[in-house]
């Protein structure tokens, strides 16, 4: 009776040690599944972030081209007003001295 109380004993032994392994590789394996979707995830909201920065850039870019042509505008408008108007007329002041 002790002799197959011990065999069953030493053949349960590795199966035991067996089943720890497996739990302790599903684990590791869990905590790398894990961290792999974390990576994921965080990788596909920076890609959102970087889409959302660029569409801002581009819409920037835009206003200040229009701004620009705007002022360009505005520039020579004013331009056009000044020199119609006698108030900004050069005068030669030597000749009015004469």
């Amino acid at each position: 009776y002790c002799s197959r109380k011990l065999s069953s004993r030493v053949e349960r032994a590795p199966t035991t040690m067996m089943n720890a392994d497996m739990d302790a590789v599903e684990a590791e394996n869990q905590v790398e599944l894990e961290e792999k979707t974390r990576l994921i995830n965080q990788v596909l909201e920076l890609q959102h972030t970087l889409e959302d920065l660029s569409a801002r850039v581009d819409a920037v870019k835009e206003e200040n081209l229009k701004l620009k042509s705007e002022n360009q505008v505005l520039g020579q408008y004013i331009e056009n007003l000044m020199s119609a108007s006698s108030v900004f007329q050069t005068t030669d002041t030597k000749s009015k001295r004469k």
